[in-house]
């Protein structure tokens, strides 16, 4: 089944593009979690983190699975700790697509020819988990090495299913020190997001979507309406809502009117919500879960008042 339609399809059926992304970060996990993980490795400092994050990962998405369509794990987090982080973070993916998740892996790869096709190959599983060993949905790509570096993953895609998403806009504060760059008179992101879209008209289902999808930060509204207009056949992940200041609002651009189009990213504001206090407030350390369920549920309401996403 195409990428978009079963995104869409898992959208529809959470009635939210809420998306939660699984950023451990052991030194901000519950006290719990990591007392728990120090007893049971109280030697080894790295398979306690890895005991630690897999813990975490595995009760966040129990909380989260009936409530959003996708999540989306950041490798960095898990690499940082060896092949013991890595195998977690291949049991992370598998736990939320059983649980009927849309996996988006966020790690960002990018080579040329072989490369390409060899980190497409491990991480895009599309819709057969078991096509791949880090068995994603769909992977984030760097597409700084040209154009044709693109082709291996979206053939993977294509052929299993999934997806990618590459990065165009992106939400952090110095992203114009390259993407703001003017290429015959436009913005470097400009010309990114003309062959992404071209990709992904190149692989759109019935419904306009391609398996080609685009990274817009909500930190630079202004350019996400200009580039949703410019990427009319890619599903659109943004980040920088919550955390990292974008709002609603500023999200609102990057949908039809029925809602679907985008998906909204949320990782640390989900995460440790139990830090935060308006939670802290109202649940103990030990209550994080229903910190990161309240959360969770505020999220999926604050983008139902200020986005399309009241049409699901």
């Amino acid at each position: 089944m195409h990428y978009a339609a079963r995104l869409h399809a898992a959208i529809h059926a959470k009635r939210t593009p809420a998306l939660v992304g699984i950023d451990p970060r052991f030194d901000q996990l519950p006290q719990s979690i990591r007392d728990a993980a120090a007893q049971r490795h109280p030697s080894d400092e790295l398979a306690m983190q890895a005991s630690a994050f897999e813990e975490f990962s595995f009760r966040l998405i129990d909380v989260v699975a009936p409530l959003v369509p996708a999540v989306k794990p950041q490798a960095a987090f898990f690499e940082e700790l060896g092949p013991l982080g890595s195998a977690v973070l291949a049991r992370v993916i598998r736990k939320a697509r059983d649980a009927g998740l849309v996996v988006i892996c966020d790690a960002k790869r990018g080579d040329i020819g072989s490369t390409a096709e060899a980190y497409a190959r491990g991480y895009l599983a599309g819709a057969d988990p078991d096509a791949a060993p880090w068995a994603a949905d769909a992977l984030t790509v760097n597409p700084y090495l040209g154009a044709d570096t693109l082709e291996p993953f979206v053939d993977v895609a294509t052929e299993r299913g999934g997806g990618i998403y590459v990065l165009v806009r992106t939400s952090n504060p110095g992203a114009g020190t390259f993407q703001d760059r003017l290429t015959d008179g436009e913005p470097h992101y400009r010309t990114v997001a003309k062959t992404v879209n071209d990709l992904a008209l190149r692989t759109a289902d019935t419904d306009g979507y391609g398996a080609v999808g685009a990274v817009v930060g909500a930190t630079y509204p202004n350019e996400l309406a200009e580039l949703r207009e410019v990427l009319s056949a890619s599903p659109l992940l943004i980040p920088g809502y919550g955390s990292q200041g974008g709002s609603a609002a500023d999200t609102a651009a990057a949908f039809r009117d029925d809602g679907l189009g985008a998906v909204i990213n949320s990782s640390r504001g989900i995460n440790f919500a139990y830090r935060k206090p308006e939670y802290a407030e109202r649940f103990s350390p030990t209550e994080w879960e229903q910190a990161i369920e309240a959360a969770t549920h505020d999220m999926i309401a604050d983008l139902k008042t200020h986005t399309p996403a009241n049409s699901l």
